[in-house]
C-alpha cells in the first residue's frame, strides 16, 4: 500500500477520472501550465492537452458560468478555484444557476460538474486565503458538498463526485495536502460519498468534526483518554447530504456531543448538527451539545491564527466541561422515541 500525500491523491482521482472518461475535463486559473497553485493538476495538462486540461482567465463567475454551459453540453467540468475566498464572485453563479439547473428544468437538465476549493487555515495564508465558507454552499439547496480529511477518502469522493450527475462543492482542507499516511488506491475500503465514518470508537463523548478538524478532534480524544475519557470521534466526510443515522447513533449511546469546526461560530456547519442532534436525541443527552469553533470576526493575520484555529486544548476544555460540569440528566424523564 503506498505512502501518499492527500494532494498526490487528489491528482490521482484526476488522472483516472481523466484517462476513464473523455468528457471529464480539467479547468481554473493555473491549472494547465502551472499545475494549480497547490499542484494539485500537476502534469495533466501534459498527459491529456490543453483540451482537457486548461486555463482560464481570472475570473471566478466566468470559469464556473463557462462551466455550468460545459455540462449543460454533455461534459464533466472540474473546476479548481485557488482560494476558498476567491470563489464569492462565482457565488451568484453557484446558488442560482449550478444549484437550481435540475429544479428550474424539472430534471430534463442536469450540471453534472464539481467545484474543487481549497479552504481552511493553518499554512499562514493572508487575507482571502483562509476561509471556511461551507455553511454557505451547505445552505444551497441542490448542491452536495463535500470535505475529506484523508488521502484515501480525498481519492475516493473525488471520483464519486466526478461520476456524480449533480453539482457537488469539494472542499479541500489545505492545511492536510501534504500529511502523509497509507492509501489504497486500487481497491476500494472508503464508504460512499454521503456516509459518515467513526475515526475512533468511544463511550463517554461523541465529537463530530470534518475536514481540517478532524485530526485535531483525533489528538484531543487521545489526549482525553489519559485523563480516563473515552472519546469517540466521527468524521462526517459530507455536510450535504448528512449522515443523521450514524451520528444519532453514536450521540445516543454516549450521551454526549461536541461539534468542532474551523470555521466561525455563529449560524454555521456546527450550529445546524447541534440543532440535529438536539432535535433527534434530547432524551438521550446527559448534557447540551457543546460547540468550538473559530471565533467571529475576519480571520486573522498569520501570526494570530494559531489562536483564533480550534486548537487541541479548546476543545480538550470542552469536553471535561461535558463530562464534569453538573448538568441536568434529563434521561429518565421519558423513554427513547421510537
Amino acid at each position: 500500500m503506498p505512502t501518499l500525500t492527500m494532494a498526490q491523491a487528489l491528482n490521482t482521482a484526476l488522472r483516472d477520472a481523466l484517462r476513464e472518461d473523455d468528457r471529464v475535463l480539467a479547468l481554473g486559473e493555473d491549472v494547465g501550465r502551472l499545475g494549480g497553485v497547490f499542484r494539485i493538476t500537476d502534469g495533466l495538462r501534459d498527459e491529456f492537452g490543453e483540451q482537457r486540461c486548461f486555463d482560464t482567465p481570472l475570473a471566478e463567475s466566468g470559469i464556473v458560468g463557462y462551466a455550468v454551459g460545459l455540462a449543460a453540453g454533455g461534459f464533466r467540468p472540474v473546476v479548481e478555484i485557488q482560494f476558498d475566498a476567491f470563489a464569492y464572485p462565482a457565488f451568484e453563479q453557484i446558488a442560482s444557476h449550478v444549484a437550481k439547473m435540475r429544479n428550474r428544468t424539472r430534471g430534463q437538465m442536469t450540471v453534472p460538474m464539481v467545484i474543487r476549493i481549497p479552504y481552511g487555515g493553518g499554512i499562514g495564508g493572508v487575507e482571502h486565503h483562509s476561509d471556511s465558507g461551507e455553511a454557505y454552499y451547505a445552505h444551497t439547496p441542490g448542491l452536495k458538498v463535500v470535505t475529506p480529511a484523508t488521502a484515501e477518502d480525498a481519492y475516493w469522493l473525488l471520483r464519486d463526485a466526478i461520476r456524480d450527475p449533480d453539482p457537488v462543492v469539494f472542499l479541500e482542507p489545505k492545511k492536510l495536502y501534504w500529511t502523509k499516511e497509507d492509501a489504497d488506491l486500487e481497491r476500494r475500503h472508503a464508504a460512499p460519498c454521503g456516509q459518515a465514518v467513526i475515526r475512533r470508537p468511544g463511550r463517554d463523548v461523541t465529537l463530530v468534526a470534518y475536514g481540517p478538524a478532524v485530526p485535531v478532534g483525533l489528538e484531543a480524544a487521545a489526549e482525553a483518554a489519559r485523563t480516563g475519557i473515552d472519546v469517540e470521534v466521527v468524521d462526517l466526510r459530507t455536510l450535504v447530504p448528512f449522515d443523521d443515522e450514524t451520528v444519532t447513533a453514536s450521540v445516543r449511546r454516549t450521551g454526549r456531543c461536541l461539534v468542532v469546526q474551523e470555521a466561525q461560530g455563529y449560524a454555521g456547519m456546527g450550529a445546524e448538527i447541534a440543532a440535529r442532534v438536539q432535535e433527534r436525541c434530547f432524551h438521550s443527552l446527559a448534557a447540551p451539545v457543546l460547540r468550538v469553533a473559530g471565533f467571529d470576526i475576519p480571520y486573522p493575520p498569520p501570526k494570530l491564527e494559531h489562536a483564533y484555529l480550534p486548537g487541541v486544548d479548546r476543545v480538550l476544555n470542552a469536553v471535561h466541561r461535558l463530562q464534569f460540569d453538573e448538568q441536568p440528566d434529563l434521561r429518565h424523564l421519558a423513554p427513547e422515541p421510537a
